[in-house]
């Protein structure tokens, strides 16, 4: 049988531990997957549990994909590989050594982390290297414990992320629409707006109302209702941040009580419920009444005075009656409320079309 010569790559050594061997080095994916292997989390027939890495995410590797099939792409991320034997290590001079895997009794390597990376980079069509950190561990035991540690890092807060998500460019599809919903929440809390200093950002820790809510009903707007109009027309963000500031300035006029020196816990107006009810009354006006201005806004919300528990008291919710306090940013509260206020505006509104449409035919004193 013939022999099967190593893989040999030059590194460079890093001085971490006296226990751990760390280096890193340059490889292309068909390299990584052939002297490395992801072993997906399962279980055996007899049940027992094997393997550590999560399944596949298959949107999130076509995004990653997409994206390395760009001339201009780079992934400085390094794909993590822990190795228990089958390894030498030959140092050299300053630092660097020469890794010689054996590879005469299969794959010695597992992916510890960056498995999504590389399984899109194996789709990639291109000559493409990225960087490899090489962890050589004592036992099976120990190299558990290190993908544990290296993959129980704390993660940037979204909130960060999407506050940085305005200054990238060429973002996959669902970033894309997100950053542009990013954009206009950051303009709503730091410029001239009804909502300036209100929304809790990364950078804005003192606000009040959640940033993600503020993005969720601009995302829901943006792709089914008025600010996807009027994002396609001429200072299109402008134009929508100016149609939010208007709606919540008039809100602000309708409910003084339930917002002027309260807290989502205070005031439901300002709590996630609240706000994402909010967006749909603001749908729903800006389409029925082509309501654009703080007054347009505020008359078709006088409708809502004297009918809601923002504070205190007892929502009533066709025959369910609940405590002020007892809403929740929950999917089943966030639809009763958003229910219960669009179903008010609505059949105001209609009352208003009807007594303001023209009478069909013409008085007799008219006439005469």
């Amino acid at each position: 049988m013939p022999s099967i010569d190593p893989m040999i790559f030059n590194a460079v050594c890093a001085q971490q531990s006296d226990e751990h061997v760390v280096l890193s080095f340059a490889a292309s994916a068909a390299d990584v997957l052939h002297f490395a292997t992801i072993d997906r989390i399962g279980r055996d027939a007899q049940g027992e549990l094997s393997g550590f890495q999560r399944p596949q995410v298959a949107a999130h590797i076509r995004e990653i994909r997409d994206y390395l099939e760009k001339p201009n792409a780079v992934l400085p991320n390094p794909i993590v590989v822990a190795f228990t034997d089958r390894v030498r290590v030959e140092s050299l001079d300053g630092g660097l050594a020469r890794l010689h895997i054996d590879m005469s009794a299969g794959t010695p390597g597992l992916v510890v982390d960056g498995q999504q990376r590389l399984s899109a980079l194996a789709e990639v069509d291109r000559n493409f290297q990225i960087f490899v950190s090489a962890l050589i561990c004592r036992d099976e035991a120990e190299l558990r414990r290190q993908f544990v540690l290296i993959n129980n890092t704390k993660p940037l807060p979204k909130s960060l992320i999407y506050e940085l998500l305005p200054t990238v460019d060429n973002l996959p599809p669902r970033l894309s629409r997100r950053s542009t919903a990013a954009d206009i929440t950051a303009r709503l809390n730091f410029e001239n707006t009804s909502l300036r200093g209100y929304i809790k950002q990364h950078t804005a820790p003192e606000g009040m109302i959640a940033d993600t809510v503020m993005q969720k009903i601009i995302m829901e707007s943006l792709t089914n209702g008025i600010l996807r109009s009027l994002i396609q027309g001429p200072k299109g963000i402008e134009r929508c941040v100016r149609l939010v500031s208007n709606f919540f300035d008039a809100v602000k006029k309708t409910f003084p009580e339930a917002w002027h020196g309260h807290k989502p816990a205070t005031s439901r107006l300002l709590h996630g419920a609240g706000i994402q009810a909010l967006g749909d009354v603001m749908e729903v006006l800006a389409e029925r009444s082509e309501a654009r201005t703080v007054e347009d806004f505020r008359v078709g919300l006088e409708c809502l005075r004297g009918r809601t528990a923002w504070t205190d008291g007892e929502w009533n919710f066709d025959g369910e009656t609940r405590r002020w306090k007892s809403l929740q940013n929950v999917n089943r509260d966030v639809a009763l409320l958003k229910h219960y206020l669009v179903g008010i505006v609505k059949i105001d509104q209609r009352k208003r079309r009807k007594s303001g449409a023209a009478p069909l035919l013409e008085p007799e004193a008219a006439r005469s």
